[in-house]
């Protein structure tokens, strides 16, 4: 185990150094920040002072070295319009990204398994053909179109819901519910193909010989061995939330890291949006690890298989 952990941390370290140097390329791609933090009638003079006093008048080349070593360092400068620690303002703001993802995760594998077997104890029937056409349509619906119509529906036309904030159990309603239907819709047909294909093994049909009873044919037998395919979708589908949770969060003002990314953005600050972008990408890195280690403990053929002399 400790090889197969040791080959995914370093395949997966490539794609960190891109995502370290795609944020900083785009982000001075943004423009100087000069010009948005400056009053309208700044002097030439004030400009300059500004740029040189943030390092934005060196070379390209040389700013990048500034900031792999500040990276390494996890020290990644100070916010330009409220001049805070910018990877503090990003660890602060990430634990709400991650109540927001892992809440609507635990309730889609929840429902989506319920449903799932529900739909596989009869396929083809009037039950399975329901939850397979309410899970495609689920999976099919884009996000940010949910979010408004949610808005418009349960927050201004029948006022039971506010627009945005975190306060009360009310504002957690809309962004669950926009972020909860993709996967839910993804995972009901995962959970019940696996399903379909389990209930119709051996060991099943000798289960039921013996007199067991068809929840615990379902829960003890047949859902165990069909747990693997969904746990590594559930993963991908998680890793998916946290980066869709960029819009919602600007839809529902969640102040979470996709928000903060967006304010970011729009403001150039540069030193909270690398810090901001950094963390989410060693998040999911460290996210997809622990996916593929939950998934080889699980179904043995993916191990490495050690052979001793």
């Amino acid at each position: 185990m400790l090889i197969y952990l040791r080959k995914r941390i370093v395949s997966s370290a490539l794609p960190l150094v891109v995502v370290i140097v795609g944020v900083f390329a785009l982000a001075r791609m943004t423009g100087n920040p000069a010009s948005l933090y400056l009053p309208l009638n700044a002097t030439q003079q004030m400009r300059d002072d500004f740029t040189a006093r943030n390092g934005l008048d060196q070379p390209l080349l040389v700013q990048m070295a500034d900031y792999f070593g500040g990276v390494l360092r996890l020290d990644f400068g100070q916010s330009l319009r409220t001049g805070q620690d910018a990877a503090a303002m990003a660890l602060r703001a990430f634990p709400a990204t991650l109540q927001l993802a892992a809440t609507t995760m635990v309730l889609a594998v929840l429902l989506a398994l319920v449903v799932g077997c529900w739909a596989a104890l009869k396929p083809n029937g009037i039950a399975d053909r329901i939850s397979s056409f309410v899970s495609m349509a689920a999976a099919s619906i884009p996000d940010f179109w949910l979010a408004i119509v949610g808005i418009w529906v349960f927050a201004i036309t029948l006022g039971w819901l506010p627009t945005s904030g975190v306060s009360g159990a009310g504002a957690w309603v809309l962004p669950i519910a926009t972020l909860l239907l993709r996967p839910f819709g993804v995972l009901v047909q995962i959970v019940r193909g696996s399903m379909v294909s389990a209930l119709s093994e051996p060991y099943i049909k000798l289960a039921r010989s013996r007199g067991a009873g068809e929840l615990r044919v379902v829960t003890h037998h047949a859902l165990r061995n069909a747990a693997a395919p969904a746990l590594t979708v559930a993963g991908d589908l998680t890793v998916g939330l946290v980066n869709g949770a960029v819009v919602v969060e600007t839809i529902f003002g969640w102040p979470g890291i996709g928000k903060l990314m967006i304010d970011s953005i729009l403001q150039r600050d540069f030193a909270v949006l690398q810090a901001a972008v950094l963390l989410t990408a060693v998040a999911i890195f460290a996210l997809n690890i622990l996916i593929d280690m939950g998934y080889a403990l699980l179904d043995a053929r993916v191990r490495p298989v050690t052979v001793k002399a």
